[in-house]
């Protein structure tokens, strides 16, 4: 008689398992954005990984994860400077870190042949995973 391990009660399974299943409905959910005038949906760009080029993917990757978390940053630094929680020096400061974070990103980019626009991933039904730049 093969039985499935029950699973503990719900008071006992503790907050990842409910993060985990929120996580999983909502993927389940979310559906692919309608192409213009029924065209075929666009297939998502992948990393393209072998043996010689996993160095150059991996930093591609690395460089993504920071753009994302820069412009997350700068997102979140315009709510406080617009709400008015940061002095004056603060908004200079801020300002001047994420303007120097930007052109060290550009420049390493640059270094190998990316632009900032190639950073961006491709999430199939999810859309783009960087907003399109103001």
């Amino acid at each position: 008689m093969n039985r499935e391990p029950a699973l503990p009660p719900p008071h006992r399974r503790g907050p990842l398992h409910d993060v985990g299943a929120d996580l999983s409905e909502a993927f389940r959910l979310v559906q692919a954005p309608p192409t213009p005038n029924g065209q075929a949906p666009r297939p998502a760009r992948r990393l393209h990984t072998d043996a010689e080029t996993v160095g150059e993917d991996l930093l591609k990757l690395v460089l993504t994860l920071v753009e994302l978390l820069r412009q997350l940053i700068e997102r979140q630094a315009l709510r406080r400077v617009d709400a008015g929680d940061l002095t004056d020096d603060q908004e200079e400061e801020l300002g001047a870190t994420l303007l120097a974070l930007h052109d060290t990103l550009a420049d390493l980019c640059a270094e190998h042949g990316y632009t900032l626009e190639d950073l961006n991933l491709d999430l199939g039904p999810l859309g783009p995973l960087l907003p399109p730049r103001d």
